[in-house]
């Protein structure tokens, strides 16, 4: 235990267990898995590694508490909600330090997470009592049209290590105030802070006497293997995933056997691009935002810098002095900008696709190795003068480089950015209103920030395009993804 990241109050506290029908416990056969502090490499908890046994006993609480949570009023639910909010914001900076520890992240960019993840509670508590629905006589005359929505039912929710509470929350939050009682799978790198979580709403529950089942939680580090047989089981009528495509292509394979309503939120590989006209400091200042949150590991990072070609050579030496100016280290010390990644592998990955960059020619205007230090650590890095075809271009990095690329007119910027499979986030920096417009229709992702590094907010609707995924998550979409339509004719 890192004594300087988490208190011994707060660890005292924190569950460990699978939780079922409102009660934490072993794994059947008492198995665990180790959850790692990125940063020193030191074990931090040993959490039950559930089983497939396991999963069908939470998908079991989950479906004997649907008709009781689909019957609760909605100003109940909302209220549930609201007081989940509450609280996670009092305990802002326990639950931040709970996520610097597993996660790697500064303790700043770890409390803001709290509050952006603790925003989709608040943002739900609103939306539950606001679903949409039509009373009205048919074009033909001779009967009514009445439209209604209902919950889906049970729902699981996959959840990625890199937002362990907003990637919770923001698929809780939908699920709850719509009426569907969830069965949480969290990631097995980064569990605790949603099991904090889900203790916080599994207290609330029993405190006002509501459904014991309506939030069930089973880590787990064999996530297939738990997965698989509740995709096929007919009790489930929803999956959420956040994670890789190539993952969510096999959840959709099996999802389909019960032709489960799903939403995906996949790969990404966001083009950050710089016109000839753009505000060179105010997009150094973006790129920053949008390259480093989380040390590059965020799916809507910018991936690819397509810079034009009479500013390529400053921007990339620019970002280069802001990089090499940032401070590694564990993220609860003070004066740290950045922190390790999540994993070896994850390290490895970063470094075989800066050597790929620089066998294709480009140059490290700084970083490009690992700094030899304990804990998964890699130096930011920019990269000039880039091949488009180098698999730093190609492939999402989910690390802190940042290949930049030259462009000569704005049909190849646009170009250059759809050259692509994903389709999930995209920047673009310009003083033009023309040219503003014109890359807000044709960059193809389906969120777009235009003199902005940021685009992620709980009211407004989070998801992509092509093979970064189906449906969204945040605002009043993401509601509609736990609901069904259901038309009487009178």
């Amino acid at each position: 235990m890192t004594a300087t990241t988490l208190s011994p109050a707060l660890v005292s506290h924190l569950p460990t267990g699978m939780l079922v029908d409102g009660h934490w416990g072993p794994a059947t056969g008492g198995r665990t898995f180790e959850v790692v502090d990125p940063a020193t490499e030191e074990v931090l908890f040993d959490v039950a590694d559930a089983t497939p046994e396991d999963g069908r006993r939470a998908l079991a609480a989950a479906a004997q508490a649907a008709p009781a949570w689909r019957a609760t009023a909605p100003r109940e639910r909302s209220e549930l909600l609201r007081a989940v909010y509450e609280r996670l914001v009092a305990r802002a900076d326990d639950v931040a330090a709970l996520i610097t520890a597993e996660c790697g992240k500064t303790r700043a960019e770890a409390r803001a997470e709290v509050l952006y993840g603790a925003d989709f509670l608040r943002w739900y508590a609103e939306q539950a009592v606001r679903f949409d629905g039509l009373a009205r006589t048919a074009p033909a005359g001779g009967n009514r049209q009445l439209v209604h929505r209902r919950p889906v039912g049970p729902a699981l929710l996959i959840t990625p290590w890199n937002f362990p509470i907003a990637m919770a929350t923001r698929k809780i939050g939908p699920a709850l105030a719509a009426g569907c009682p969830v069965v949480i799978k969290p990631a097995h790198l980064t569990p605790m802070t949603t099991m904090l979580v889900a203790e916080v709403i599994r207290s609330e529950l029993e405190d006002r006497g509501l459904p014991a089942g309506v939030v069930n939680v089973v880590p787990t580090a064999r996530a297939a293997d738990v997965t698989s047989p509740l995709l096929a089981d007919p009790r489930l009528r929803k999956v959420s995933f956040t994670g890789s495509t190539a993952v969510g292509r096999t959840l959709l394979e099996q999802a389909a056997g019960q032709v489960l309503k799903a939403s995906m939120e996949l790969g990404g590989n966001a083009p950050f691009v710089v016109m000839a006209d753009a505000d060179l400091d105010a997009a150094v200042e973006g790129a920053m935002v949008a390259k480093l949150r989380n040390a590059g590991q965020s799916c809507v990072a910018a991936n690819r810098f397509v810079v034009h070609e009479s500013l390529a050579r400053a921007f990339a030496h620019r970002l280069a002095d802001r990089f090499a100016a940032l401070r590694l280290g564990h993220g609860a010390e003070d004066g740290v900008d950045l922190g390790p990644l999540i994993e070896p592998k994850a390290v490895d990955k970063v470094d075989e696709l800066v050597a790929d960059a620089a066998d294709h020619g480009a140059q490290v205007l700084t970083g490009g190795e690992r700094p030899g230090r304990k804990g998964y650590f890699y130096r930011p890095t920019v990269l000039s003068g880039v091949d488009r075809d180098a698999r730093v271009v190609t492939e999402e990095i989910f690390g802190p480089v940042a290949p930049v690329v030259a462009f000569g007119d704005d049909d190849e910027a646009i170009e250059l950015a759809n050259g692509t499979e994903y389709g999930l986030a995209a920047y673009a920096y310009t003083t033009s209103l023309d040219r503003a417009v014109r890359l807000s229709e044709e960059l193809e992702a389906g969120m777009i920030g235009i003199n902005r590094g940021m685009v992620s907010d709980a009211s407004a609707p989070f998801g992509g395009l092509k093979q970064s995924g189906l449906g969204r998550e945040g605002g009043e979409a993401g509601l509609e993804e736990y609901l069904e339509t259901v038309y009487v004719a009178l």
